[in-house]
């Protein structure tokens, strides 16, 4: 059965809605509570029953997009992994998909402690986990390859997809994949040397 296009949206899910929009297009600092209560349509009361301060909706926007990111990015870099002889490049083709999206405003992770938020232990915590799960991911990746120190093929990689993403945040000119698609390659290429 068809679920209810009439169906009203629970009050959590409708300010997580609407934090997860204008947290990441206006930035954590820049969107109040009361922006947030009014265009989610909820009552005060209900906002801080399921909220009690703003640092619980930052983490609860956090978790969201974390889980959100990681899998469309897992999704995308496998879907290209299936081609014959793909390997690491793929990621720079992810990404640049990733810039190419009109809402794109950078990393949610590295835009909150750009704020400052991760000086809140909770915030901190979700953003060290968020970059742990990608880097056992890119690990994971690095032992399919049967590429040699899959950390530091992590430490390698990371550079490259956290200076792409700032690149293309800061400048606007998201660059030529080319360019990531050969920095991943020649970390490939390192790391697949007898050490």
């Amino acid at each position: 059965m068809p679920p209810n296009a009439n169906a009203v949206v629970p009050a959590r899910e409708r300010i997580l809605e609407t934090a997860n929009r204008l947290f990441y297009s206006e930035g954590l600092r820049a969107t109040g509570i009361d922006r947030i209560i009014a265009e989610s349509g909820v009552a005060k009361m209900s906002f801080y029953r399921h909220f009690p301060a703003k640092r619980d909706l930052i983490v609860a926007y956090l978790e969201l997009r974390r889980k959100e990111w990681m899998g469309w990015f897992r999704s995308e870099v496998e879907s290209r992994l299936a081609k014959r002889g793909a390997g690491l490049e793929v990621i720079a083709d992810v990404l640049e998909s990733w810039f190419a999206q009109t809402d794109f405003r950078g990393c949610t992770f590295m835009n909150s402690v750009a704020e400052g938020a991760h000086g809140e232990p909770q915030i901190a915590q979700v953003v060290t986990e968020h970059k742990a799960e990608l880097g056992m991911y890119i690990q994971e990746l690095a032992g399919r390859f049967g590429l040699t120190q899959p950390k530091r093929v992590n430490e390698a990689v990371m550079i490259v997809i956290e200076g792409s993403v700032i690149r293309a945040q800061m400048t606007g000119d998201f660059g030529d994949p080319t360019v990531g698609r050969m920095l991943l390659r020649a970390i490939a290429r390192e790391y697949t040397r007898a050490k």
